[in-house]
């Protein structure tokens, strides 16, 4: 099962690629799409600068309400960052959503996905409501506050802790929804829960209604943490899927405070008991809890035996 894959709808609205070379007189209104801009890693493609150029001059920037930026802004290779978007920000004043870094596993492996400190991105941007990023190489998050971010999404497969322990502490008032795949360490990440201690104490994002803390190599003692952290409790829900969760940290959800507040708890790609999940069941779902316990794994042996690791989980996105 692939978990990296081109943007289809983002911010509640379809995806729309502004065509290399093509006539742009047939073109969706700004605010009905999210316009995603790819125009190819080759390079016999049209150059950026001229991609780039042409939709500035044939969409309406002050209607664009959502933005999703491929190749080559970001391309495996550090791409080029966005600072053409924030040169022309006077003229996006209807923006609210932005994603950075939609390439599939044939354009770039995740883990060379280069991004970059976003503090400049969201100041240039208050009335930002959205913002998803792949990649997480080089991320720096030194946001001390933003009042308006309802939703932050970071995919990787390997999101440096330092980042990751910047976003646990920056305040984010507005802040619904907030998911981190944290990644192997082998590729960067390695955030245990300690980096993410102010987020657990549920300080900083009041509003913060859905935790994803996805795609780690540390899931069991995440779970523990969240077993007494004070942040669950007004939570709607909670994801540790794409991750290594064995019975260890599933026992301790489970002994730990009441998550029959949850409408959903999503504990997919795992690696737990059939015992362990047939518990998790009887005792979560006759509370109102949805549980996703789909793509089980079992523990391999010997992956690597020529270097002696012995029995290992493994997370869902790595490189």
């Amino acid at each position: 099962m692939s978990y990296v894959h081109h943007v289809a709808q983002f911010h509640g609205l379809p995806a729309f690629t502004f065509p290399p070379y093509a006539d742009p007189t047939d073109l969706p209104d700004a605010g009905a799409v999210a316009w995603r801009l790819h125009c190819g890693p080759y390079s016999s493609d049209e150059e950026y600068e001229s991609y780039w150029g042409r939709f500035t001059e044939s969409v309406d920037l002050g209607g664009i309400r959502a933005l999703v930026f491929g190749s080559p802004w970001y391309d495996g290779e550090g791409g080029s960052g966005l600072h053409e978007l924030i040169d022309l920000a006077p003229r996006f004043t209807g923006l609210e959503a932005l994603f950075l870094g939609d390439l599939e596993d044939e354009e770039a492996m995740i883990s060379t996905i280069a991004l970059d400190d976003l503090a400049e991105l969201l100041e240039t941007f208050p009335g930002l409501r959205e913002l998803a990023v792949r990649g997480g190489d080089g991320l720096r998050f030194p946001v001390t506050g933003h009042e308006g971010l309802r939703v932050l999404r970071v995919e990787s497969g390997g999101l440096p802790p330092a980042a990751a322990a910047q976003i646990a502490a920056a305040s984010l008032p507005s802040l619904e929804r907030l998911e981190l795949w944290l990644g192997d360490e082998d590729y960067g990440g390695g955030t245990t829960a300690e980096d993410l201690a102010p987020l657990l104490a549920g300080t900083g994002k009041p509003a913060l209604r859905h935790l994803g803390l996805q795609n780690g190599p540390h899931q069991d003692e995440l779970a523990a943490a969240l077993a007494s952290a004070p942040v669950v409790r007004r939570l709607s829900s909670l994801s540790l899927s794409m991750g290594t969760l064995g019975d260890g940290g599933a026992e301790a959800l489970l002994t730990g405070q009441s998550l029959g507040h949850l409408r959903e708890l999503d504990l997919s790609h795992h690696f737990l008991s059939e015992d362990m999940m047939l518990r998790i069941w009887t005792e979560l779902e006759p509370q109102g809890v949805r549980v996703d316990l789909t793509a089980r794994n079992e523990e391999e042996d010997e992956r690597f035996p020529e270097l002696g690791t012995g029995p290992n989980r493994y997370v869902a996105v790595s490189e």
